[in-house]
């Protein structure tokens, strides 16, 4: 699939250097931890070390919430997970609440899997091994309940299989997370460390579930999977709680303005979390391709002549700057 955050297809159309462009075409916090303080030489020349490890998944347990029972196994991020599901995971099929993040549907048919798309509200009926969803939901937000999600993995229990839940995006909602809900029920939930701390290149993620899986994922991935400068950021930022509050009300109070801006605009919101917002025009690509000459890049979706997802300003100055260019975009595009 294509992924936001790669310049190279952008400049290669419309020109410019990375310096020229405003990316909104991820969902990646654009003030990210300072993670610089934290590296040090020693875990730059050593192989990452058993200890390292242990205190990283120490404090994503308990920044997570996870029971003391349930298993934890860390990757160079959760798209390492992604891939490697379908691989450690029995069952011919799955079923995947869409439209979503595709990497999960191409992952499955690439292991040969039966892929069904349902809807949220048919997820229930679903008779396939697996069910997979992602909440808060990519690009629309929509967040699934506790109590739905513990229904479906009971049903899931009856078909032998999972249910996976790719919880990406909810360091946002930390109130929302069925990890502290997990008990005997099959349920297996990828946690992304990038997005919420702004550090997609460091490579982090984690499997939480069953330990038999976790387990299983851990050997996979083989010795020293994740870095030492991943093992020691990740530790520090997950044991930062000031920091984290700080930041889910910053970003909170962020996408409002920018949210309240649009809506002046009169363009159309149709979902949200505190790091994107899904948009919705009848003529998006072209939207998209105009906003693209004035380098700025944003994420369309080839299942959608009328979604676009915007990442969210770092500064007021480029929240105006972007406004200010889509109002223009926006005039040539319905003139047309």
């Amino acid at each position: 699939m294509q992924h936001g955050g790669d310049l190279t297809k952008a400049m290669q159309q419309f020109g410019g250097t990375p310096d020229d462009w405003l990316d909104l075409s991820t969902g990646i916090n654009p003030t990210a931890y300072p993670a610089i303080e934290h590296i040090s030489l020693r875990s730059l020349a050593d192989l990452p070390a058993q200890s390292a490890e242990h205190a990283l998944l120490k404090a994503a347990g308990k920044a997570y919430a996870v029971p003391s029972d349930i298993g934890i196994a860390a990757a160079p991020g959760t798209q390492a997970i992604i891939t490697a599901l379908p691989q450690i995971l029995a069952g011919k099929s799955i079923a995947i609440v869409g439209p979503t993040y595709a990497s999960h549907e191409e992952s499955w048919h690439i292991a040969g899997a039966q892929v069904e798309q349902v809807s949220a509200q048919n997820a229930i009926n679903s008779t396939s091994t697996h069910l997979l969803l992602v909440n808060p939901n990519n690009p629309c937000g929509h967040i699934f309940t506790t109590d739905d999600l513990l229904s479906l993995a009971r049903q899931k229990q009856k078909t032998g299989g999972y249910l996976i839940v790719d919880e990406a995006y909810m360091d946002l909602h930390p109130q929302s997370s069925i990890l502290p809900h997990l008990s005997n029920l099959p349920i297996l939930v990828l946690r992304s460390f990038g997005k919420f701390f702004g550090l997609a290149g460091l490579r982090l993620g984690f499997l939480i579930g069953p330990a038999e899986i976790t387990d299983r994922l851990q050997q996979h991935l083989g010795s020293w999977a994740v870095s030492g400068p991943a093992l020691d950021i990740g530790h520090k930022a997950l044991a930062d709680v000031g920091w984290q509050q700080n930041m889910r009300a910053q970003l909170r109070q962020q996408m409002q303005s920018f949210c309240i801006t649009l809506q002046q605009m009169e363009v159309t919101v149709r979902g949200r979390t505190d790091l994107y917002l899904l948009i919705e025009h009848p003529k998006v690509h072209d939207l998209h391709k105009e906003l693209a000459k004035q380098h700025i890049w944003t994420r369309v979706f080839s299942y959608s002549k009328t979604w676009m997802r915007l990442g969210l300003p770092k500064e007021s100055a480029e929240q105006n700057y972007f406004c200010k260019t889509l109002q223009v975009a926006l005039s040539k595009v319905e003139q047309c």
